[in-house]
């Protein structure tokens, strides 16, 4: 199944993207219009504002991904798409655009988990083999997996709280810094102290690999208070020094956890896939670990970190390989773990487990 050619599409959060991959691990165009003008009054991503820019640009990405690709839909061999998990107005245009192509091109119909889209992208990349260990790290997911084939995802470890980048976005709004808050902490951090304040690391008192963020986030916010109570405001200085603080510990709690996950199930490599996955000081702290354990470390290009859909076309292929395939039925999850069977993290929610 080399010869494959996939259509991808992806709308699971403030991201519209479309792309071609083929079974051969070429990517022949990737599309993403973003929606960060749309949001940046509002503080963070609202989802009746992403919805309807998905529904306006969902038909437009897919025809410029065909235009790059030079490219038929007659040429194709399916379309892959975003089935959930994620905002539900976003994940359904997704769903509805691609049951449309699918209904009037005559093609196959493939639904992705979004993570598993994050967590191939190895694969597409690296062409790496079965297993290996992926650290899932992104605005909304954060959670240790071990990948033993296209659908087999046992997790680990997994936050019971915030997700890094859910974390990073919260800071940047404590500290009136754009969104999203990722790149903004980390270009402030730059020019900062990491060393200046101390704040807590979560949960690496404790034997595991689950984590923690919320209360690096509270103390962040109790010190910017106090910063301002002691000296009548916050000094640009203040700001870089705790900017590089947070993104400090923030590294160091991963990078702990990845040890702890790698001595746990030992693999030959070790991934990082997520929006968060662009942050060059935890890279450096997960690649220095992968060494210390002898194995292999992997990163994706920047562009295929945050939310693509060159990872669901490839992650479609993987399914339809295994012979995957889904009707007009497909529905639109809000949630849906890739591991079935590991227990709820806490605070899931009544209505069950997120990711």
């Amino acid at each position: 199944m080399d010869d494959l050619i996939f259509l991808g599409i992806e709308s699971s959060c403030d991201d519209t993207a479309a792309a071609i991959v083929t079974g051969e691990r070429r990517i022949l165009s990737s599309v993403v219009a973003g929606q960060t003008e749309m949001h940046a009054d509002f503080g963070g991503v609202v989802p009746e504002i992403a919805a309807r820019a998905h529904a306006e640009r969902l038909d437009h990405c897919v025809e410029q991904a065909l235009q790059e690709a030079r490219l038929g839909l007659s040429d194709l061999s399916a379309v892959a798409v975003t089935a959930g998990p994620g905002l539900i107005g976003g994940v359904m245009a997704g769903v509805m655009t691609a049951k449309g192509i699918a209904a009037g091109a005559g093609l196959p119909l493939v639904g992705v988990n979004h993570l598993a889209g994050h967590a191939l992208t190895p694969r597409l990349t690296d062409g790496i083999g079965f297993p290996y260990l992926m650290l899932l790290v992104s605005g909304g997911h954060c959670q240790f997996l071990r990948v033993d084939g296209p659908q087999e995802f046992h997790r680990l470890g997994g936050t019971i709280d915030d997700a890094p980048g859910e974390a990073f976005d919260k800071l940047a709004k404590l500290l009136a810094l754009p969104q999203p808050g990722g790149p903004s902490v980390e270009a402030e951090a730059r020019l900062g102290d990491g060393d200046r304040f101390e704040l807590p690391r979560p949960l690496l008192d404790r034997p595991g690999c689950d984590m923690s963020f919320s209360g690096l986030k509270t103390a962040a916010l109790r010190l910017r208070d106090r910063l301002i109570a002691e000296q009548g405001g916050l000094r640009q200085s203040d700001r870089q020094d705790l900017c590089a603080a947070f993104q400090s510990a923030m590294a160091g709690i991963l990078a702990e956890k990845s040890r702890r996950a790698l001595a746990a199930s030992p693999a030959p490599a070790l991934a990082v896939a997520g929006g968060v996955a662009a942050n060059q000081t935890i890279r450096a702290a997960l690649q220095q670990v992968a060494a210390e354990s002898g194995a292999q470390f992997l990163a994706p290009p920047l562009r295929l970190c945050t939310d693509n859909a060159a990872m669901i076309a490839w992650a479609g292929i993987e399914r339809y390989r295994e012979g995957a395939r889904d009707g007009m039925d497909l529905a639109a999850r809000p949630r849906w773990p890739l591991d079935q069977s590991a227990a709820p993290m806490l605070g899931s929610g009544k209505k069950g487990a997120k990711a």
